[in-house]
């Protein structure tokens, strides 16, 4: 694509996320009071055309941020109780994800249960491969194939900005958006005009509708900001703004591009109560 892990422009508005604080107040009464407790939760490899900022919707699923109810437990009973079940043990740990080795299965979280699996075709390919796997009770689930374009210049343990290559490793994936509306997405999503793009790709390939729709990969990016967040955690120097978004047809600045059904598929089932990630790289070092 044309620029990468560049700052969009000023003029940012984001209306507010769905979580809300919520209090409730009871009334006096004269029994012992009860407590009642609420727990509450860019450049991209494209230009970004307009604003370049988020000024558009952001949802949230409710699911994901909706307060949770707790109150104090009753009064103890004269009639006996039948005792507490024993506690359910633990899914056992399902075997290895395909074409991972040791070193990079250790980096999988324990929690995750839904894993998009980019596989690079070389070190220094642009072309790669992406597989989504659901962990079930009886292992890793894995789905159908999908080709994919990552970096022009392959991939890179140390990515820094503009090196066109991707980053490899194992990253969160938190939040979602584009220029389309949200087509119902249970990452929290930012519809923007910010996400315009224009130009050309490295082949040649028009740019426009390339963020449609986006992921943000979890790579020098606060999680729980839109995509189009500026914050770089690592800094400035190591790049950022790195994305799952539609391909265009060509290798991309650092993001993984793929067909756009299947980003639309990622949208709809990835899940934060599943804790997804994304594990990204060359086959070569994924095996390590």
């Amino acid at each position: 694509m044309t620029s990468s892990d560049r700052r969009p422009g000023a003029g940012r508005h984001r209306s507010p996320s769905a979580a809300h604080r919520v209090r409730a107040v009871l009334p006096r009464v004269s029994l012992p009071a009860v407590v009642l407790a609420t727990v509450l939760s860019t450049g991209a490899c494209g230009t970004l055309q307009g604003s370049g900022r988020a000024d558009g919707e952001r949802t949230t699923a409710a699911a994901d941020r909706g307060p949770v109810g707790r109150t104090a437990p009753p009064a103890p009973s004269a009639t006996p109780t039948a005792p507490d079940p024993a506690p359910t043990a633990p899914d056992p740990a399902p075997a290895g994800l395909p074409g991972l080795g040791p070193a990079t299965s250790a980096r999988v979280p324990a929690d995750a249960r839904q894993v998009v699996v980019v596989t690079g075709q070389g070190r220094n390919s642009a072309r790669s491969h992406v597989v989504l796997y659901r962990r079930t009770g009886s292992g890793w689930q894995g789905g159908a194939t999908w080709s994919a374009h990552n970096a022009l210049k392959g991939w890179t343990d140390d990515h820094h900005l503009n090196d066109l290559r991707s980053p490899i490793g194992v990253f969160t994936l938190s939040d979602a958006g584009g220029l389309l509306p949200d087509p119902g997405s249970k990452l929290p999503y930012t519809h923007s005009g910010g996400f315009s793009v224009g130009g050309t790709g490295f082949e040649g390939e028009p740019l426009a509708g390339s963020f449609d729709y986006v992921i943000a990969i979890d790579y020098n990016h606060v999680k729980g900001t839109s995509p189009l967040d500026w914050g770089r955690p690592l800094g400035a120097d190591k790049g950022g703004g790195i994305w799952l978004h539609v391909d265009h047809g060509g290798p991309t600045h650092a993001c993984v591009s793929l067909p756009e059904a299947h980003l639309k598929e990622l949208l709809r089932t990835l899940d934060p109560a599943q804790h997804p990630v994304v594990v990204m790289g060359d086959a070569a070092s994924l095996a390590e």
